[in-house]
């Protein structure tokens, strides 16, 4: 049985509509929680709370990179329910694009979407958590937060700078009535994952068989269960990369012994993939077929 009761409790999750945020909000639903589900498609964020079981729950559209759309979110939530229980940060993307040839662009939107939107959905986010009675908040960040990801820079600073961030707002929330926590997924078989492979992204990440999103909302649930700073869906990963950190100057020597079993770990993922019909090759070259 959980430690955490979910009974009536307010709780949003951004990326609510994407492989592990739907997830969550079936974990949560089940648990008899009132899911707002946040996505920056309405229409699947809509499907996904129609679809939860029991009642109350909201699909809600929301470009998070928008500050006015986000005051707008939480705005609709203080006037439907007056409070919120628990916020899960867990919205992300990344790129396969290399940095030596990406647009500043596309860097600062990586940039604000992993790092800063996050911070900012909690900063507002602070007087409807103060209501609840058990305010909780909860971030998906990364292995990538601990260890570099040379192919995918970017996401590696903008998991780097949430991680801390999240520590040291857990550190600070805490005395106020507000515990804070982040997990720490390796990789996890979503549609960015898929599409990080079939782009070529970086396959250090398939070292082993990528988890699943409800290894992530086993974690999410641990944590509610027994709030802490961080947890991890697969320890083991962790502690190695952890370990790895302890001598980053040997980094350049290291990774390459790992470097063939990540490219023939990617190569299975993808012919799994193509074995589930979510994938495909032509003329050489992967690319995802979507789900209907």
């Amino acid at each position: 049985m959980s430690g955490f009761d979910f009974s009536d409790k307010v709780m949003l999750v951004t990326g609510g509509a994407g492989g592990i945020g739907s997830a969550l909000c079936r974990r949560f639903a089940e648990g008899g929680a009132r899911c707002v589900v946040v996505d920056i498609d309405e229409i699947r964020a809509g499907k996904v709370a129609a679809e939860l079981p029991g009642a109350g729950h909201t699909g809600v559209g929301c470009d998070l990179m928008e500050r006015a759309e986000v005051e707008r979110l939480f705005e609709l939530v203080a006037d439907s329910c007056g409070r919120l229980d628990v916020l899960v940060n867990n919205v992300g993307m990344t790129s396969a694009e290399r940095f030596d040839v990406r647009s500043v662009e596309s860097i600062e939107r990586e940039i604000t979407l992993n790092l800063i939107s996050p911070l900012i959905a909690t900063r507002i986010a602070i007087p409807l958590l103060k209501a609840s009675r058990d305010a909780r908040v909860v971030t998906t960040v990364s292995l990538g937060g601990i260890f570099p990801l040379g192919e995918t820079p970017i996401y590696t600073a903008s998991k780097f700078g949430l991680r801390g961030a999240m520590l040291a707002i857990g550190l600070d929330l805490r005395s106020k009535g507000i515990l804070a926590g982040s997990v720490l997924p390796s990789a996890t078989d979503t549609r960015m994952l898929r599409q990080e492979a079939v782009d070529g992204g970086n396959s250090m990440q398939f070292q082993d068989r990528p988890q699943q999103p409800a290894d992530v909302v086993a974690a999410v649930v641990s944590l509610l269960d027994k709030p802490r700073l961080e947890a991890y869906p697969r320890p083991g990963e962790s502690r190695l990369v952890r370990l790895a950190m302890l001598v980053p100057n040997l980094l350049p020597r290291i990774l390459p012994l790992f470097r063939k079993r990540g490219d023939r770990g990617m190569a299975r993922y993808l012919d799994e993939l193509r074995h589930r019909g979510l994938a495909q090759q032509t003329n050489g070259r992967w690319e995802l077929v979507e789900e209907a």
